[in-house]
């Protein structure tokens, strides 16, 4: 199959599932630590193609939950040097497939572009973090 670079929140539930998912579709996962890669506006800017800045981003980060940074209010260079200093904030995973890159994990997108063996229940989110209504946040790996 094919060898997914997927850069991840190490500890993140979600992104666990997400690599178990492509591992069981038969694809080896790389993973990375998304919050220790060393990011630049140049290397970042291409996972998100021709998505809206507001989609970009990590609508579970403590920042933008708090209402400091407002996704919708921001132009794209900005958006990039908040990512940059604060990788918190960048929404996962990011993927690399060969020349393909790609943020989130909708299915039906990483289905067309990489393939997902049919899965019995699929969950109805697996991008969502399942604690972002949780008093206590995870702990950061950093």
């Amino acid at each position: 199959m094919k060898t997914v670079i997927f850069y991840e929140k190490p500890g993140c539930i979600n992104n666990t599932k997400q690599k178990a998912m492509l591992v069981a579709a038969g694809h080896e996962v790389i993973a990375r630590n998304l919050l220790k890669t060393p990011w630049t506006a140049e290397t970042l800017r291409p996972f998100f193609g021709e998505l809206p800045v507001s989609e970009w981003f990590n609508y579970s980060a403590p920042r933008i939950k708090s209402g400091e940074i407002i996704p919708e209010q921001l132009d794209e260079s900005t958006a990039l040097e908040l990512m940059v200093a604060d990788p918190l904030l960048i929404r996962r995973p990011l993927m690399q497939v060969e020349e393909v890159l790609m943020v989130g994990f909708n299915l039906e997108k990483v289905e067309a572009q990489i393939g997902l063996r049919p899965i019995d229940n699929k969950p109805q989110d697996i991008e969502t973090c399942p604690r972002s209504h949780a008093t206590t946040p995870c702990k950061s790996p950093i």
